[in-house]
């Protein structure tokens, strides 16, 4: 088969070449067509149901909404995990589905379930599902400013008129633009039209506070009485009532009184105020800002939706297409990690290219050959585009970092094809040129196709991975596979074709570093080969203390990307005002804003308008951009100045500070319900029991080495004040529960009656009692209520009226209660801290029968993974040593060559242990990356021994010294050009090398001692394992007679 297609490649040299260049063309324009993004989109398939119930506790939003929805949601097809969060006013479930659901399969079926559970929920609440966007869909995020502005402190004016432009003009202009799923608006105040109800007045004109909501709501309406027919003609019959403005309110007539009608605004101040703020935007500690957050589509091409809408505020600010000379001004901007992470990319793959090409010339000695295989090199990262486009793969810091791997790998085949033929048109000067090709290509084709097809075959496991892992990996994996399968092709096919038209043979001398290398290792050679047990039992003991190291590397899961932006969640006491969390945000941020490298500080304090944003107004999550690296102080990384923000925040009292970055954070949570490395989850019923055992552990948790950031999910701290009803009390008066409850409602929240439309706006009208009417608890408790029969009734009366502590948020994880104890890690390994962490729970901690633990965060996905590989690294081994079966027809060679295996480790794990990196996932591929790139030489070498067998080579040292001699150059040749193509990750500091450099670190440790390994142990092996032969050993002198001929 092999000759079949080298000779038909020869046979059509022409039309080879002309495909070549289309294809390369082609490359070109799939490169402008790849989907872009810093990192692969991890996130599971997921459905979020929001639900608004304003005014509802925790505890009622968990029985009226909550409850019933999970019940309705149960048994959903592909339904693996249900969790939720309730909090005041606010229903949060998140629904989990399989990997192969569709989202939008999963959404219609929770729409259905919904349809069925409206029913049961109260009246005005109404389930809506969260957008269509992921972890990695927050992709913008803006303020909008004036140039006028500075650092001067914006008036509630000011605040309100840009909220309006942010939800009227704004919102529409970026959501219409494709690849958006939502913007999420933030900050300032919602206008609302208030009837402010002077309850004094109310009694002095016999009135009710519902006779004022529902004369407010009757008096804003239009109707429709059909057509009038006119002779040819007909009118349409339109009945038009709806409020205009403040005046037409005022105008609204309550009742008749003597003749003299009774005027809303009699009894009430009509005016313009804001609605009830759940949240805000603090910018740099200076004021309150407003913006919004753009929400990308899921499997949306971040750079590309990015680019749009860099390109629509652009023309939005250019054309003033705001109000009042507002602009938009970025403070977030996803595209500056992409641009940064493909940089990094692109600079280590272009670096591994310039290593690969002089390491080739180093050790060819000849411009052409060199050439001929750096052709390969460009042609198959643009065909490996091509293909990425085919099967939807996004080039991102995983898929590139793929091929960046796959740079010293993809030349193997093409090196070993250049190198023989090279050598054979220097020795052999009488058969033509093309046969000389031909046979070269031939005779090393076999040990070319089973070592690139085994590489192959090694990553494709990576591809069975599941979770987070599996998303991030297999992408990697994938683009390995292809980049090789297309340079094993082009190695059959072009390098052949360009050596018939360039290559020249040599005089068939090595080049000078070949020459230094050779005869010191010739001479190790000899010596190993006389002293058999001595050379495997050093190898073997090197082996064993390999393995005495790898408990002491500690275990994580995926190193953290450093995103170039810093988080600092700042927690504060669950029953603080929205005011007071302001004040304190401005402080902060404003120490923060003197931190070196700070570029700027926006923190978004409570939630903003999308309900499927959980955050409540004790919580903060500020987003610091950092200025260029250039500007930041000497010897600084991005580690330092987050221990400089968390040094400056030390002044804040009361509150927990939690280390974050976007991205991360964000996917941390929407994988696992929790924003941390590893969460400690507490099962039951009893919410103070909970809470107990969490601090219990928590208390503990922090003694072990490497805890830090130990946070407490804020389940209790939250202040009630209870309007507990006296049954009988109402009963002697004649009031309904719902009388005493509507009047609460409105007087004290604030009841929106209906809504006033401004054009096509629309802003809500609302109906509530005056500041000073129910500020306090005494005002609240001295409240007149009319009975029917007319009396007056204090609202103290009629029910107990106390303060009480209360739960701040109750979370369920499938339809049971639970409470969260989230703990980073710091400067440990993930898998010894949890290991730890364990024992002590179940040494020190009890629980009562009914409550449990179960473990969870970054944690749960590393254990995941970590058995997943060790079910494929053995699967691996055993499909490799089938190949070898295969391809020696023989279960000793087979066993020889599998043998190098375990020795190729030994450099991995000591490249762990010197660099200082974790045994993470990474760096278990980069293991399994070993096991295929190990084996290639070995079976490029054991293939010129059977070579040289079968021309009558006898003895077995002269047999393998001159079979070293005639293989050390490709040999050397393919590690060199795999270990250069991996050391610029293995050393690289940019945007996302955290992720790739512990595989490129094993990779490149692994390479020196595989190729070690394999030039001298796998010869003893050969010696040993081959006793049928006879044995003889050869002198210096014979060694050096080898090497001269």
């Amino acid at each position: 088969m092999i000759e079949s297609l080298v000779r038909a490649s020869i046979q059509q040299r022409l039309v080879v070449l002309v495909i070549a260049l289309m294809l390369m063309l082609a490359g070109v324009f799939a490169v402008k067509k790849l989907s872009v993004d810093a990192f692969p989109d991890v996130t599971n398939i997921q459905v979020l149901i929001a639900t608004n119930a304003s005014g509802k506790s925790p505890e009622e939003v968990e029985r009226f909404i909550t409850v019933p929805i999970e019940i309705g949601m149960t048994g959903l097809p592909g339904l693996t995990e249900m969790r939720s969060l309730n909090k005041n006013g606010l229903s949060l479930i998140t629904l989990v589905f399989t990997d192969d659901t569709s989202v939008y399969f999963a959404r219609q079926l929770v729409m259905e379930r919904l349809a069925e559970v409206m029913s049961k929920m109260p009246d005005g609440v109404t389930p809506v599902l969260g957008p269509v966007s992921t972890g990695l869909g927050e992709i913008y995020q803006y303020t909008l400013d004036k140039s006028s502005d500075g650092t001067k402190e914006l008036s509630q004016e000011d605040l309100t008129e840009r909220r309006t432009a942010q939800d009227w003009v704004v919102r529409p202009l970026l959501r219409s633009i494709p690849g958006v799923a939502e913007i999420n608006s933030q900050g300032g105040y919602v206008k609302q039209y208030q009837t402010i109800v002077d309850p004094d007045r109310l009694s002095h004109y016999g009135l009710k506070l519902s006779d004022v909501y529902l004369a407010l709501a009757k008096n804003n309406t239009n109707s429709g009485a059909g057509v009038l027919p006119q002779y040819e003609e007909q009118y349409l019959i339109r009945g038009v009532g709806l409020i205009q403005h403040l005046d037409d309110i005022r105008a609204i007539v309550l009742k008749e009184r003597n003749g003299v009608p009774v005027y809303m605004r009699d009894v009430a101040e009509v005016k313009l105020g804001h609605e009830v703020r759940v949240g805000s935007l603090i910018k740099n500690g200076d004021t309150e800002a407003v913006g919004g957050v753009v929400m990308m589509m899921r499997g949306g091409n971040a750079k590309e939706v990015v680019s749009r809408i860099k390109a629509r505020v652009k023309e939005i600010n250019e054309k003033k297409m705001l109000p009042g000379n507002l602009e938009i001004k970025p403070f977030y901007d996803r595209s500056e990690l992409v641009d940064a992470a493909l940089l990094t990319v692109i600079k280590v793959l272009i670096e591994g290219v310039i290593l690969v090409i002089a390491i080739l010339f180093l050790f060819l000695g000849d411009v052409r050959s060199s050439l001929i295989v750096v052709m390969t090199l460009l042609l198959t990262p643009l065909m490996t585009f091509m293909a990425m486009n085919y099967y939807g793969i996004s080039a991102n810091l995983m898929s590139l970092g793929g091929l960046t791997i796959a740079i010293g790998l993809m030349v193997d085949g093409s090196v070993v094809v250049v190198e023989n033929t090279f050598h054979r048109l220097g020795h052999d000067k009488s058969t033509g040129k093309l046969r000389i090709i031909l046979e070269s290509a031939t005779e090393v084709g076999k040990p070319v196709l089973f070592g690139i097809g085994i590489i192959i075959l090694v990553f494709l496991p990576l591809m069975t991975m599941q979770g987070m892992e599996g998303k991030m990996f297999a992408p990697l994996a994938i683009t390995i596979a292809i980049a090789l399968f297309i340079s094993l092709i082009l190695s059959f096919t072009l390098t052949p074709v360009l050596c018939s038209y360039f290559l020249k043979g040599g005089n068939g001398d090595d080049t000078k570093i070949i020459q230094w290398i050779k005869k010191p290792y010739l001479l190790l050679l000899q010596k190993s080969l006389h002293n058999e047990r001595k050379t495997m039992l050093i190898a073997v003991s090197v082996f064993v203390f390999s393995i005495f190291i790898i408990p002491f590397l500690g275990t994580s899961f995926i190193p953290e990307m450093k995103e170039g932006s810093i988080v600092p969640g700042i927690n504060r006491v669950p029953n603080i005002s929205l005011e007071e969390s302001n004040e304190m945000e401005k402080q902060a941020m404003k120490a923060i804003m003197t931190v070196p490298g700070v570029k700027s500080a926006i923190s978004s304090v409570g939630r903003g308008e999308s309900p499927a944003d959980p955050q409540a107004q004790n919580e903060s999550t500020p987003i610091v951009s950092l200025k260029p690296k250039n500007e930041w102080p000497k010897g600084w990384t991005q580690d330092d100045i987050a221990d400089a923000i968390q040094e400056k925040l030390k002044f804040l009292l009361g509150v927990q500070v939690v280390m974050m970055q976007p991205i991360s954070d964000r996917v941390d949570e929407l994988l696992t319900g929790v924003r941390a490395d590893v969460a400690v989850k507490i099962f039951g019923e009893d919410m103070r029991l909970l809470k107990s055992k969490a601090e219990e552990i928590a208390k503990r948790a922090a003694k072990i080495p490497g805890a830090s950031d130990i946070k407490i999910e804020k389940i209790s701290g939250q202040q009630y004040l209870n309007i507990n009803l006296d049954r009988q009390a109402i009963a002697r008066y004649g009031f309904n529960a719902s009388d005493i409850n509507d009047f609460i409602e409105t007087a004290i929240g604030g009841k929106i009656a209906t809504r006033v439309f401004e054009g096509q706006r629309s802003y809500s009208a609302a109906v509530r009692f005056p500041e000073n009417h129910r500020n306090d608890v005494e005002a609240i408790k001295d409240m007149l209520m009319t009975a029917p029969n007319g009396s007056k009734i204090a609202l103290k009366n009629l029910a107990q009226i106390e303060l009480r502590d209360g739960p701040a948020q109750i979370s369920r994880e499938f339809a049971k209660r639970r409470i969260v104890v989230g703990i980073n890690v710091k400067d440990r390994d993930l898998g010894g801290f949890v290991a730890e962490l364990q024992k002590m729970i179940n040494d020190e901690v009890k629980l009562p029968g009914g409550y449990y633990f179960e473990y969870g965060g970054q944690f749960e996905n590393m254990q995941r993974a970590l058995s997943h590989l060790a079910m494929i690294v053995p699967i691996t081994i055993a499909a490799i040593f089938f190949l070898l079966f295969l391809l020696f027809n023989s279960l000793r060679y087979a066993t020889m060559i599998i043998t190098v295996l375990p020795f190729a480790a030994i450099g991995g794990v000591f490249g762990l242990a010197i660099t200082g990196e974790y045994l993470s996932v990474p760096a278990s591929v980069g293991f399994i990356a070993l096991c295929g790139i190990a084996v290639l030489n070995g079976i490029v070498l054991i293939e010129e021994f059977k070579e040289l067998k079968a021309h009558g080579i006898s003895n077995i040292n002269k047999r393998i010294l001159m079979g070293t001699n005639n293989r050390l150059r490709p040999v050397l040749l393919t590690a060199a050009a795999a270990a250069l193509g991996f050391l610029p990750m293995a050393i690289s500091t940019s945007a996302g090398a955290e992720v790739q450099r512990p595989l490129a670190t094993v990779v490149v440790g692994g390479l020196i001692s595989a190729t070690a390994l394999t030039l001298v142990v796998l010869p003893v092996l050969y010696a040993m394992f081959d006793r049928k032969e006879p044995h003889s050993k050869l002198k210096t002198k014979n060694i050096l007679t080898i090497i001269t001929n």
